[in-house]
């Protein structure tokens, strides 16, 4: 591991607004977040496999009547978002290391108002689809902690998955597709996005990718 790699982790260790497995608050965060961290009650949005927390930090400097938090394995990516956060005040974002299939461990029922899925791994290998973050076993996860008309937002440049999880949709008469466009830039959907753009989103448009977008509900 890299110097600055262990650095980056040692500096979340004494962070405030970033949670992991060493900190002795991590085992009860679940129906807890707005009381034991967030200073303000607010609905509580979640960006999964967040990276270096675009979205996270992007909505949360653009809505602080809620309050985010971006989820992810990997130390050194959240710390981006952590240092973002400090230096510009954001008081209303968090960031937990866990893995996303444990999700219902960190959150309550009715616990999270919307969730942000970001160019997730496509997992294009069959032997892969339950890893896919719009797979049923993910979909019953988000199912588990949102709230009635909680909404999902999804963005990828991966046509396949895209495509994939359309059909999906089509299967199941628990899901509302609310909007979907397979190509964002020219839709007027983009105005939900803030012009809040990842790294690899930057990367796919460069290469000449559309990026497609879809955001749903599951119906009580």
């Amino acid at each position: 591991m890299s110097r600055t790699k262990l650095k980056k982790y040692g500096e979340i260790a004494e962070r405030h607004n970033v949670f992991e497995d060493t900190m002795p608050i991590y085992k009860n965060l679940k129906g807890n977040w707005n009381k034991e961290y967030f200073p303000k009650d607010q609905p509580i949005t979640l960006e999964l496999a967040c990276g270096k927390a675009h979205y996270t930090t992007g909505l949360a400097a653009v809505y602080a009547q809620r309050n985010f938090v971006g989820i992810d394995v990997k130390g050194d990516r959240l710390w981006v978002g952590s240092t973002v956060s400090i230096e510009n005040g954001l008081t209303n974002t968090a960031f937990l290391r866990a893995q996303i299939e444990h999700l219902d461990q960190f959150f309550a029922p009715n616990e999270v108002a919307e969730i942000w899925i970001t160019f997730p791994d496509p997992r294009p290998r069959k032997r892969d689809i339950k890893r896919r973050l719009t797979s049923p076993r993910f979909l019953e996860l988000y199912k588990s902690v949102l709230k009635p008309d909680g909404l999902i937002n999804f963005k990828t440049d991966n046509t396949q998955l895209f495509q994939y999880t359309l059909e999906l949709f089509e299967e199941r008469d628990d899901i509302e597709l609310l909007d979907h466009t397979f190509n964002l830039y020219d839709s007027d959907l983009n105005k939900l996005n803030h012009g809040i753009e990842t790294d690899f989103e930057r990367k796919f448009v460069a290469k000449g990718e559309n990026i497609k977008y879809l955001r749903f509900k599951f119906k009580e």
